[in-house]
């Protein structure tokens, strides 16, 4: 239903394709660098190689991640307007352009600021994963940054590749993750009452939307408590994934990176100083909530490091029972104390 054709040329228009620049140094070398830093610290090891390091453009980095929102967003759609009778197919043909024109200025706009991702497509575990880093973007946040390009590649790959390690070395991840946002996506039930197709939103409507700008959270809108617990889930692993990440490219690069504390004041300014255009965008497609992962995410394993080391932050990948639930993301005590004793998969 949806054209992806046309999702990917207004992602490729919002993104623009500035000229790509060389990263400097090897990216092989530099990726090799950090995978063996990120294991000395992290004790996670991998079976099986890491994928490559690619330099890549905007343009690409859209056609990537393409993949994955058509696996996310297609069975989704199929199910749309299914219930109006002779209205099915002009609704699911609208909507299948609103939800094009959505998904290209969503990944148009983020393929603007990423920087670096380990890309995954959960729902097909025989799809490679890639790790990717956006040359432009980086050559862009050197200058805005006044940072050195060599230790900025660097300090991004080590975020990258402990995502890396995250997947390769701990099994149960991987299709723990798919299986969430299967059942996720199997509870969704997209239904449109006929009597409200054509009319404008009212007070009712309004407030709700007001309500969950407010929060930077649209998908409760759209969710019952039951996909809502399911979600909670889902932002509890990606919290951790997130802050874990960040967690060890500040440890490891405190020994490898002379400029790391300016790096780090450098880009929490840059994520503080968003303009308001760009926050409403963020909130709207619920980008803001992956900013709230980063920071709630690193609180939790700075201090769970901090207490008890690696070791006991380590305690995360044992098993799925042993990820923190929200609640305890805010006491990492708690967790902490409820971890103690070897985890039992549930």
């Amino acid at each position: 239903m949806i054209d992806w054709a046309l999702a990917e040329r207004i992602a490729t228009l919002v993104a623009g394709d500035p000229p790509q620049p060389a990263l400097g140094r090897d990216l092989p070398e530099i990726a090799t660098a950090s995978e063996r830093l990120v294991s000395g610290y992290t004790r996670l090891d991998p079976p099986d190689p890491l994928p490559p390091p690619e330099a890549v453009g905007r343009p690409q980095w859209v056609q990537a991640n393409l993949r994955s929102m058509r696996m996310l967003i297609d069975p989704l759609a199929e199910r749309l307007g299914g219930d109006l009778g002779p209205l099915t197919p002009v609704v699911r043909t609208g909507a299948g352009y609103v939800l094009a024109a959505e998904v290209g200025v969503l990944l148009g706009y983020m393929a603007q600021r990423v920087l670096g991702q380990y890309e995954l497509v959960l729902l097909e575990p025989d799809t490679p994963a890639r790790l990717l880093f956006v040359a432009p973007n980086l050559e862009d946040m050197v200058g805005k940054l006044d940072a050195d390009r060599d230790e900025l590649v660097r300090w991004v790959a080590l975020h990258e590749v402990t995502h890396s390690l995250q997947f390769a070395g701990v099994p149960w991840l991987r299709e723990h993750m798919a299986g969430l946002v299967r059942e996720l996506l199997e509870g969704v039930n997209l239904e449109i009452d006929p009597a409200r197709v054509l009319r404008l939103p009212g007070p009712e409507d309004l407030r709700k939307l007001v309500d969950a700008l407010r929060g930077g959270d649209l998908i409760s809108i759209v969710t019952t408590p039951e996909q809502r617990a399911i979600v909670d889930r889902i932002q509890a692993v990606m919290a951790v994934l997130e802050g874990y990440a960040e967690h060890v490219m500040d440890v490891v690069g405190a020994e490898v990176l002379p400029t790391l504390p300016q790096l780090r004041a450098a880009l929490e300014r840059r994520r503080a100083s968003r303009s308001a255009a760009a926050r409403l965008l963020e909130r709207l497609f619920g980008l803001d909530l992956k900013m709230r992962q980063y920071e709630v995410g690193k609180r939790f394993c700075d201090a769970v490091a901090q207490e008890g080391g690696i070791e006991t932050l380590n305690r995360v990948w044992r098993g799925p029972y042993n990820i923190p639930t929200l609640p305890e993301l805010d006491d990492p005590r708690a967790w902490a104390e409820r971890t103690r004793v070897p985890s039992v998969t549930k």
